[in-house]
């Protein structure tokens, strides 16, 4: 096999949009991805980008991921509709707290529009009025569609852009190998990642970078049973297609707010969250409630999260809880009328994440690189973080097209 400057295991988001920004910088990269397709975390997401509900350093990632997807669309069709996210207050509290995080966003320049409740009645077709009392709009927000999204960019980096993609390519021995021939010992020694997969095939680059997700048993395992990594399984639903009217963008409710962790930045946040049940079912199955409307009509809705640490991943249960959706499908049927709460589709999602970091990064023999536990952020954050990574791997290489001046 030809030699590469990169080699990348793993072609979810992470992985894949590694490969799309060294590729920007000139150098030749091989993406091997396990399966036939990419299959977990990816696919399975609801294909909202929302910078919105992220910390100040992850919401830059979020905002540049936005402009990374809209280049692409213009390239070639990757599902990208933007209808903008709205953030819809079910209490006095929440609105509290979306009003706070309006003006958060203005201090980093971030547009947002506070709704009343019936602006956000006429903008959202089906939305419960005893259910709304406001809500906050965020105009420059994208969807996708995740199972097909993934598999448009790597069509369209393998046939425009040059990259060595390898699907059903399971990296079971990833090491360093010096290859010099000792000739001169004045000399260091030249070293490569070489690759192996279960045929017997041999890769070799200069280095690696490593988007395995949530797999840690094949390369490393002793690494992350030592990392404070955790998997996450979610519960999640779609309804039957031509399921009511048009309602756009990223739904995210009460519950979201309550959640996630831009909201944590708000003065009245310790207030909100100490006045919370902490017996209440949400709590124990840590649901919140979002909707996403796909092309065919149906909604796309959940979710639920159950952790365990890498160590003991085998221990989280691989069940669909029937209560848990039938909790989650009572609450959505509370916040939107739609004709028919049926459900044509159930599924588990699996991601990585870490119990005290934001991300888990790890240099393995200097030239090998592994970055998972991006958490549920992948899909918003991931290219804009990739691009920076590589940018930070690579920095004397100018992107293809720039010049340098001396």
């Amino acid at each position: 096999m030809k030699h590469t400057d990169l080699l990348i295991i793993g072609a979810g988001t992470l992985g894949t949009f590694h490969a799309k920004a060294a590729l920007e910088r000139g150098l030749s990269v091989r993406l091997c991805e396990r399966n036939a397709a990419p299959r977990d975390a990816s696919v399975r997401n609801f294909g909202q980008v929302v910078p919105s509900g992220m910390v100040p350093k992850w919401q830059a990632y979020g905002r540049r991921s936005v402009e990374i997807y809209k280049a692409l669309q213009s390239q070639t069709d990757i599902t990208l509709r933007q209808n903008g996210s709205v953030y819809l207050a079910s209490d006095e509290e929440e609105l509290r707290l979306l009003e706070e995080l309006r003006e958060i966003n203005r201090a980093n320049d971030y547009p947002s529009e506070l709704l009343n409740q019936q602006q956000c009645l006429e903008k959202y077709p089906g939305l419960q009025a005893d259910y709304c009392v406001g809500g906050l709009f965020f105009p420059t927000e994208v969807t996708v569609e995740a199972r097909e999204m993934i598999h448009r960019v790597l069509a369209h980096l393998t046939e425009y852009q040059g990259l060595q993609y390898h699907p059903n390519t399971l990296i079971n021995d990833l090491r360093v190998v010096n290859v010099s021939d000792g000739a001169d010992p004045t000399q260091p020694a030249e070293v490569r990642v070489q690759g192996k997969d279960g045929r017997g095939n041999i890769f070799t680059a200069n280095r690696a970078i490593i988007c395995s997700g949530g797999e840690f048993k094949l390369l490393f395992p002793e690494h992350f049973a030592a990392s404070d990594l955790v998997l996450v399984k979610l519960q999640m639903l779609q309804t039957l297609a031509k399921n009511g009217p048009v309602v756009p963008g990223n739904i995210l409710t009460g519950l979201s707010i309550r959640r996630y962790e831009a909201f944590a930045e708000c003065p009245s946040w310790g207030e909100v969250k100490a006045g919370e049940d902490p017996d209440a079912f949400w709590k124990k199955w840590a649901v919140h409630i979002l909707f996403k409307q796909c092309p065919d009509g149906s909604y796309i809705l959940g979710d639920s999260h159950e952790y365990a640490p890498a160590a003991k991943a085998d221990e989280l249960s691989f069940d669909l809880y029937p209560e848990v959706n039938d909790y989650m499908i009572r609450e959505a049927g509370k916040i939107f009328d739609l004709p028919t709460y049926t459900i044509q589709r159930a599924w588990t999602g699996y991601y990585s994440q870490c119990a005290h970091q934001d991300i888990h990064q790890e240099t393995i023999d200097e030239c090998i690189h592994v970055v998972t536990g991006i958490g549920g952020k992948g899909m918003t954050a991931g290219p804009g973080f990739a691009e920076a990574h590589i940018a930070e791997l690579y920095p004397a290489k100018t992107l293809v097209g720039e010049t340098v001046s001396s």
